[in-house]
């Protein structure tokens, strides 16, 4: 499975945190400890937001080891809210438009993990994206046809029952179908000042998921000190091995970072 950061605090350069920790972005997208694959090269992407309403996206197919490009893009780049990724894929092809992150105006998707059956239940999702959101389905993956779901759910308006909605919706068309495969994912979305992380498994094996508070990968790279209040990252495994620094995400449970700090909340599926 994937690979997955996203950073919230003041702006930082992007390789601070997807190139220089000691277990990267980079580092887990060839030896990854956590997940299923430990090699994540079926492409990868950054999304990140500077003084415009919408995020900049730049991805590829490439193992993210492998681009230069990317390497200079994120040495140039500062933030103060972005995101990062690298994929493993789980039987779509590997294409520039099946690259996370997903975008939609101003918001920023990407995600982690599988719903079981795709193949089976694909029709059925896939129609129930709204007529007018429909033509922004571009690839083959679960996972965008998972965010304009949150889309027609109403992401713009409530977030967190957009998420309970669409994870209902995923899992009434799997029971429907006769999926006994399980449905397991860690996901978060953006629109520039609010990241939504969600760790969620229909059974009890779901994706890892951790934040830390204060970045504290950052305090031997030379970056400009981050006070602990006004900062988040939220990771598929940690960047180094201070493991008191690293808080996991409990399943069924959603993380929330904005202006307003960092709750991490229980989550249930509804209607």
């Amino acid at each position: 499975m994937c690979r997955w950061l996203a950073y919230a605090g003041p702006p930082i350069y992007l390789d601070s945190l997807i190139l220089k920790p000691k277990r990267s972005l980079i580092t887990q997208s060839r030896a990854a400890q956590q997940s299923l694959s430990s090699i994540n090269a079926d492409g990868f992407g950054i999304g990140w937001y500077g003084d415009k309403e919408t995020p900049g996206v730049y991805r590829d197919i490439l193992p993210a080891w492998n681009d230069t490009n990317l390497k200079s893009l994120a040495a140039q780049v500062r933030s103060g809210l972005f995101f990062g990724h690298v994929r493993a894929t789980t039987g779509t092809p590997v294409i520039k438009v099946n690259c996370h992150p997903f975008t939609y105006g101003r918001y920023l998707f990407m995600h982690n993990g599988v719903i079981g059956g795709f193949s089976k239940v694909r029709r059925a999702l896939t129609m129930a994206i709204a007529p007018e959101l429909f033509p922004e389905l571009q690839g083959t993956t679960d996972s965008e046809v998972f965010f304009l779901l949150l889309l027609t759910r109403g992401l713009e308006n409530d977030p967190e029952t957009a998420f309970a909605q669409t994870v209902a919706l995923v899992e009434t068309e799997m029971k429907a179908a006769g999926v006994t495969d399980h449905f397991a994912m860690t996901a978060a979305v953006s629109d520039g000042e609010t990241i939504y992380a969600l760790r969620y498994a229909s059974d009890p094996y779901a994706p890892s998921l951790y934040y830390a508070i204060g970045v504290h990968p950052l305090d031997n790279l030379g970056v400009p000190a981050v006070e602990a209040d006004q900062a988040c990252l939220i990771v598929s495994e940690p960047l180094d091995e201070v493991e008191d620094q690293w808080h996991e995400v409990p399943p069924s449970h959603m993380l929330i970072a904005g202006s307003g700090g960092i709750g991490v909340f229980p989550f249930e599926p509804g209607t």
